[in-house]
């Protein structure tokens, strides 16, 4: 599949405040904040994946 430059960027910017958030999950193990970054990763996945469904059905270069 074919995709903009603007699905690029989204993607890189979800994956990258995904990536902070699992990384502090592995840091603080054990803890509560851990416990936290790793619930806000995963609902983080979910927003992911609903912005870019979103964006390849209005965009006309990438749907």
């Amino acid at each position: 599949m074919k995709t903009c430059r603007r699905f690029t960027t989204l993607r890189a910017e979800y994956e990258r405040e995904i990536g902070f958030m699992i990384a502090h999950s592995e840091r603080h193990e054990g803890r509560l904040a851990a416990k936290s970054s790793a619930k806000q990763a995963a609902s983080t996945k979910a927003r992911m994946a609903r912005a870019l469904g979103s964006h390849v059905g209005r965009c006309p270069e990438c749907g």
